[in-house]
């Protein structure tokens, strides 16, 4: 009878027994806040609060509006959304549309248009069309941003110069010049400590340096005007938040139904776009903080969208700004090391205490200095990095075209400009094919470089009709796609110029495929040799039998073909007869030629013309296994004049002077350590190792093969191995699998040992200027060990991500 289980039953007394091998019931769960979430939400509560005024400022909106909208985005977005550490509030990115609205239909009604986008962001969220908002294009988004940036740096700079701003753009640059003629001095001082404070606060040097720059720069600035302002007794207008019984609320909205559906829409779009974009680029953030990735779930896209929602419509019925996930906020709460969305919520009742709380030192701050905050806000917008990005993908245009229609235009305009801008680049692009022709030693190559639509098709006919009747012709497609009307074109001409007593070849994306094979075909759909396809998509060739003795197919003697069984053998896959140059390997080998002079080579002739002129200057010397699985340049990621390499059967380093040794390797050491310089030298070996299994099963004390006698070099490996598990070398923790698996990592151990051994190696390591490396590769799992060294036995751990910041 076991233990757990009552002796008597007893069905009162049993009543209250948990079940068998089942834990005790625990208490119940106490709702706790993490220490990390309590800083953060401190961290993103001083960034929030100046901020949250002056955004409200800059709209025109009551300043408790911005309070608002802080609360309700802290505490409602931050508890039903689904990126737990992004913080939502009232955005800069929303100052121009809020703005536009209250000048057109008042504080209130702009209210309750605020209420309906976020019953239009629930509808949405409840579509799951989250992911559709991701499709616009980062050129439109960021063109966007960097509109109403510069819109809300030149409506601020009449407050810092102590003026009142216009409601457009163009009024605003066309009333600077009298604005800059009447300077108020007192605001342009306030607002220039205000800008001088925020940009020296995070530079401050030394110890004190990082101490104080946990402070954010915001609080910093508005601060420090403040105290100045108020210590110099100057008269400066300030910040006035009336009594909270007379807070204006949302009202039914009044104005034309077309002007509100697009006012919704708006809004809707911007609070949308700018929510989801924040939310992947928080993932972003944490992924890249160590130690949060398995506590924080990502972002649930949908989800946030409903959050979003729900924190709109309560911001705007209780008449608050509209709500949006805020870059600035979330960013700072991921680096103050938040852990749960605990600190996003905990920072919105921080901001309820102080609007109920802090009202008499919130309304001695100068509206300049809140003004000169957001000014610089705006400005940083306009994203230096942005715009390189943009036009290192040729989209430029896009990105300038948007933030102009939203400049001089409106957001919503601005961006449906932008829209139809990147749609116009897009179809050029799909339509720009160039199609060229030029008679190379009488092979006539036709290369049609970009995408293959009907809009090229008369191009394309018109140069195919320029190869002579009879005429070798190469067809070179350089594109990724090809339409029906370009497929029935080519494939016409091909059947004729064939019929014609003329030949055509059709390489590009799909080498070696004939144009009239239908795509569903199991041919050749890889590039030439392409090492991680391996061909695996070409069919094995058959070739009839022939006897032992037989000279007529010269080349098929000890080429390892097996009996199919039916009469038949079978050449091995990729290689067709080995009947020279002219055969299926050497048109492969040329095949594979050509794509690297037509792709590779002119990416990588500057830096080859380079390496021509000064030389090979490793830093590595790399000593690895012939295995064809072995592809060191990839696993590495590494290029030309990165790796001197050396490999041979077993990633063997014979012993300097001993018998049958090999001066091969011994001089690629000298040469690479004294002559090169080389700073470290790794040992790479590999899972599945043919060599280490050939020293298992078989016995080189008496071999004759060259092959044998070079696996000799290996039994100083075969006698590392032991049966105590103690001293086996681990790989990530665990054991190794098998016998085989185990001489695999002994035999890098034992290389590293040999190594030390030469002159060259031992002097250098002596003298500090060279460091040895054991790696293995484990080919099915494509992961790479790097060795590290313990007490008795070895051990190979993962490269990770996270172990390459230093």
């Amino acid at each position: 009878m076991s233990a757990c289980v009552p002796a008597r039953a007893d069905s009162a007394r049993t009543e209250h027994v948990h079940p068998p091998h089942s834990p005790p019931p625990g208490r119940p769960r106490r709702f706790r806040i993490a220490g990390a979430d309590v800083s953060a939400s401190i961290a993103v509560f001083l960034i929030a609060l100046p901020l949250s005024l002056g955004i409200a400022l800059a709209t025109g909106a009551p300043l408790q509006a911005g309070l608002v909208a802080a609360a309700v985005g802290g505490i409602v977005a931050g508890k039903l959304g689904g990126c737990p550490l992004q913080v939502s509030g009232p955005a800069a990115g929303l100052t121009v549309v809020t703005a536009d609205l209250i000048q057109r239909y008042g504080w209130r009604t702009t209210c309750a248009i605020t209420v309906f986008a976020g019953l239009a962001q629930l509808g949405l969220g409840c579509l799951r069309v989250a992911r559709t908002a991701l499709a616009v294009s980062p050129a439109i988004v960021h063109g966007m941003l960097a509109g109403i940036g510069v819109t809300i740096a030149v409506a601020q700079l009449h407050i810092v110069l102590g003026g009142t701003p216009q409601s457009a753009v163009p009024d605003n640059l066309r009333a600077l010049p009298a604005q800059l003629a009447d300077v108020h001095p007192a605001d342009l001082a306030v607002s220039m400590l205000t800008l001088s404070l925020l940009l020296l606060w995070p530079h401050v040097p030394g110890r004190a340096g990082e101490l104080l720059g946990k402070v954010p720069a915001a609080l910093v600035a508005v601060a420090g005007a403040t105290a100045v302002a108020a210590l110099a007794g100057l008269r400066l207008p300030k910040v006035d938040l009336p009594s909270w019984s007379s807070h204006a609320l949302a009202t039914l909205p009044d104005g034309p139904v077309l002007g509100l559906v697009a006012a919704v829409l708006t809004t809707t779009l911007v609070c949308s776009v700018q929510s989801l974009l924040g939310a992947v680029a928080v993932d972003k953030l944490a992924a890249g903080r160590p130690g949060l990735t398995g506590h924080v779930k990502r972002s649930d896209l949908d989800r946030e969208l409903l959050g979003q929602g729900a924190a709109n419509i309560a911001s705007g019925a209780l008449g608050g700004l509209p709500i949006a996930g805020v870059a600035v906020r979330s960013s700072a709460n991921v680096q103050a090391g938040a852990v749960s969305r605990n600190s996003t919520m905990l920072h919105g009742v921080l901001v309820v205490i102080a609007a109920l709380l802090m009202v008499p030192a919130l309304e001695l701050i100068p509206l300049a200095s809140l003004a000169a905050l957001v000014m610089a806000v705006g400005l940083k917008m306009v994203s230096l990095n942005h715009i390189r990005t943009v036009t290192r993908h040729r989209e430029v245009l896009v990105y300038a075209v948007t933030t102009c229609g939203v400049v001089f235009l409106g957001v919503l305009e601005g961006v449906a400009l932008g829209i139809a801008v990147a749609v116009a680049v897009a179809l050029h692009r799909l339509t720009r094919t160039r199609i060229t022709h030029v008679d190379t030693e009488g092979v006539h190559h036709v290369h049609v470089r970009g995408q293959l639509t009907f809009l090229a098709v008369p191009r394309l006919s018109r140069v195919l009709h320029q190869v002579p009747h009879g005429a070798d012709a190469v067809v070179e497609l350089d594109g990724s796609f090809m339409d029906h009307a370009a497929y029935e074109t080519l494939q016409d001409w091909q059947k004729t110029h064939t019929a014609q007593g003329g030949s055509v070849e059709v390489t590009g994306r799909r080498p070696g495929l004939r144009i009239s094979e239908p795509a569903d075909t199991d041919g050749c759909r890889c590039r030439p040799w392409t090492p991680w396809r391996n061909h695996q998509c070409e069919r094995p060739q058959t070739v009839p039998v022939r006897p032992l003795g037989d000279d007529r197919h010269s080349g098929l003697q000890g080429t390892g073909t097996a009996a199919d069984g039916t009469g038949g053998t079978k050449a091995p896959r990729g290689t067709g007869r080995a009947d020279g140059p002219s055969g299926s390997s050497g048109r492969e080998l040329a095949r594979g030629i050509s794509a690297f002079h037509r792709n590779t080579a002119p990416l990588m002739r500057g830096e080859l013309a380079r390496l021509a002129r000064e030389g090979q200057q490793p830093s590595q010397l790399f000593l690895a296994c012939a295995d064809s699985r072995l592809v060191t340049s990839m696993i590495t990621s590494s290029g030309p004049g990165d790796l001197f390499v050396v490999r041979n059967v077993g990633n063997l380093v014979p012993l300097p002077g001993e018998e049958s040794g090999d001066d091969s390797v011994a001089a690629a050491i000298e040469y690479a350590v004294d002559v090169l310089k080389v700073r470290n030298i790794t040992v790479c070996g590999h899972s599945g190792c043919g060599a280490m299994q050939a020293l298992l099963s078989t016995d080189t004390g008496g071999a004759r093969t060259p092959l044998g006698r070079w696996l000799r070099h290996g039994a100083p490996s075969l006698r590392r191995l032991s049966e105590d598990e103690d001293s086996w070398i681990r790989l990530a923790g665990r054991l190794p699998v098998d016998a085989a698996e185990q001489l695999c990592l002994a035999n890098v151990v034992q290389q590293l040992e040999h190594l030390r051994a030469h002159e060259s190696v031992s002097r250098a390591l002596a003298d500090g200027e060279l460091e040895l490396h054991g790696m293995y590769f484990h080919v099915g799992e494509a992961q790479a060990y790097l060795l590290t060294e313990e007490e008795g036995a070895g051990r190979f751990e993962l490269v990770r991500e996270a172990d390459l910041t230093a």
